[in-house]
């Protein structure tokens, strides 16, 4: 049976998060139900990660089982026309059926973007997080050095977390600035529920002024949630890609569309 993988990008805003719910929509729900219409029976599928409610995707990607041949332009044409407007399919490749979205990834990246002026967003409202108190970049960078590598992030999880082991690979956490907008990259080969969005808190305490940066080595090494800042919001952050290697033969960024508006892809990758 073929095994298709597709690329996925969707504004979280109008959704309660990806993993199928029964009486709320998600976006999981609305791509099964979009690809049972163009395979003509139902569709299930699985996805490299699991995003909450208000969180969007640049680079989601998901596999399915289907007894029945498409090509990938019509795969991606016919789920986007009965895909709502918050979601649409970049692309879609069959691949071996050893291919598994969620376990095949050797890395996930995730960006925050945070809009930080003293009046609050209009347009891009739901897709940064607004913070009206002046952040410092330099101490915020600092602050997250001291979160790169190996360790337990117990700190950094949230109560309702069902992962076995709080250990997690932090590769990648840098930052950026641009006017108003400051972006940060992290990247790991997985990540506890609320991670991400619970590292934005610690550095934007940093940033504000409220914290020394030396504070978020104290808290990683405390393991206690209570110890740490409060999570930021859902709207600031981006599921921006999964990797995988190279054998499967997934397009890379640059099949992949600009960033969103309110969260330019290429600030990050001017700075290195």
């Amino acid at each position: 049976m073929p095994r298709i993988a597709v690329g996925v990008e969707y504004d979280g805003s109008s959704f309660s998060g990806w993993q199928s719910q029964r009486v709320l929509t998600t976006v999981q729900d609305s791509l099964e139900a979009a690809l049972s219409r163009v395979a003509d029976r139902p569709v299930k599928v699985v996805g490299a990660g699991r995003t909450d409610a208000g969180v969007h995707a640049r680079g989601q990607v998901a596999h399915f089982d289907v007894d029945v041949q498409r090509s990938p332009r019509s795969w991606v044409l016919g789920a986007n026309n009965y895909l709502p407007a918050g979601i649409a399919l970049r692309w879609a490749r069959e691949v071996p059926e050893h291919f598994h979205a969620r376990y095949s990834a050797e890395s996930r990246v995730y960006r925050y973007c945070i809009l930080n002026r003293w009046s609050r967003p209009g347009l891009a409202a739901s897709r940064v997080s607004f913070v009206h108190r002046p952040l410092e970049l330099a101490p915020m960078q600092q602050a997250a050095a001291c979160l790169v590598g190996e360790h337990d992030f117990s700190a950094f999880r949230s109560s309702e977390c069902q992962a076995k082991s709080p250990i997690r690979r932090l590769s990648v956490l840098r930052l950026a600035r641009a006017g108003e907008l400051i972006v940060f990259e992290v990247r790991a080969n997985a990540f506890l529920h609320h991670m991400v969005r619970n590292i934005a808190g610690t550095l934007i305490a940093v940033g504000q002024g409220d914290r020394e940066p030396e504070w978020a080595a104290q808290v990683l090494a405390s393991r206690d949630r209570k110890l740490n800042a409060a999570t930021a919001p859902a709207g600031g952050l981006y599921f921006w890609a999964a990797r995988y290697p190279a054998v499967f033969g997934l397009p890379d960024d640059s099949d992949m569309m600009p960033g969103p508006a309110g969260c330019p892809g290429d600030l990050l990758d001017q700075v290195g």
